[in-house]
């Protein structure tokens, strides 16, 4: 496969996700190695627009097309919608976290799918990273491994996740893989609507246990890679089961009984 067939194509489809980023030197920077490695998309959670002089000074001229043509997004929500595929990046680990991988591994999973698939690359704030809400997101969390010493920045973690998915797509053809309508994030957000609300209803889920329960659901429906016609029908299943517990509920029966009575 030549340097074209990936700068061109896969890479151009992926993005770089930078949440409520502090310094616009560092979103610059991210611009500047998004381009070198061919990623044609930058989106910034924000509640404010940064210095577009700032960020274009670390840009170079030859990424500067990527801060002009930036996406600015309210929420993570927002900004994932498009992609098929988000890699989390995090230096923090839980037990409620989804299992971390180095950046390689990851970047060895996904590229069998990256032809067909939109892929973003998110990173989290400067101070704090990203939370469990905004991994929540994620199909996959990518740790760093360092020393003794754990200090990377933010430009730094992006180099090296956008370096090893680059490399990760050189090494693997394409040219197998069958093309596939994966579920983006607008997709699978909805459908966990839809089955947080099935569950809520039936009561399997409930204050002490919410949480825990849905991210769990999460992790695992995020590994299995649905398509967007499995995420419908998972859907259809769920709205099914929510028409036939309301119908069944003792105030609808009541309702019900009531009717016949007149």
């Amino acid at each position: 496969m030549g340097r074209s067939q990936v700068d061109g194509g896969a890479l151009s489809g992926c993005g770089i996700i930078l949440v409520h980023p502090k310094f616009p030197e560092n979103i610059g920077a991210a611009a500047r190695i998004a381009c070198n490695f061919g990623i044609h998309g930058l989106h910034v959670v924000s509640d404010e627009h940064h210095d577009e002089e700032r960020m274009l000074k670390m840009a170079t001229h030859k990424a500067a097309f990527l801060i002009r043509d930036m996406h600015y997004c309210a929420t993570t929500a927002e900004a994932v919608a498009p992609f098929q595929l988000v890699v989390g990046a995090t230096a923090r680990q839980g037990r409620r976290r989804m299992e971390d991988h180095t950046p390689r591994e990851v970047m060895a999973q996904i590229a069998p799918l990256a032809a067909e698939t939109r892929i973003a690359l998110m990173f989290g704030s400067e101070a704090s990273g990203l939370t469990n809400e905004d991994l929540d997101f994620c199909q996959y969390a990518s740790t760093i491994p360092t020393a003794d010493f754990a200090s990377l920045n933010l430009a730094q973690a992006v180099a090296i996740h956008a370096y090893e998915l680059y490399t990760a797509l050189h090494a693997h053809p394409f040219s197998g893989v069958p093309k596939s309508d994966f579920a983006n994030s607008y997709d699978l957000e909805g459908m966990y609507a839809h089955i947080e609300e099935a569950l809520d209803i039936i009561t399997f889920l409930r204050d002490d246990n919410h949480v825990f329960w849905m991210r769990n659901i999460r992790q695992f429906l995020g590994r299995v890679r649905l398509k967007k016609k499995e995420a419908s029908l998972i859907r259809g299943v769920c709205r099914k089961l929510l028409w036939y517990s309301r119908r069944h509920s003792p105030e609808s029966q009541t309702a019900l009984a009531r009717g016949e009575e007149r």
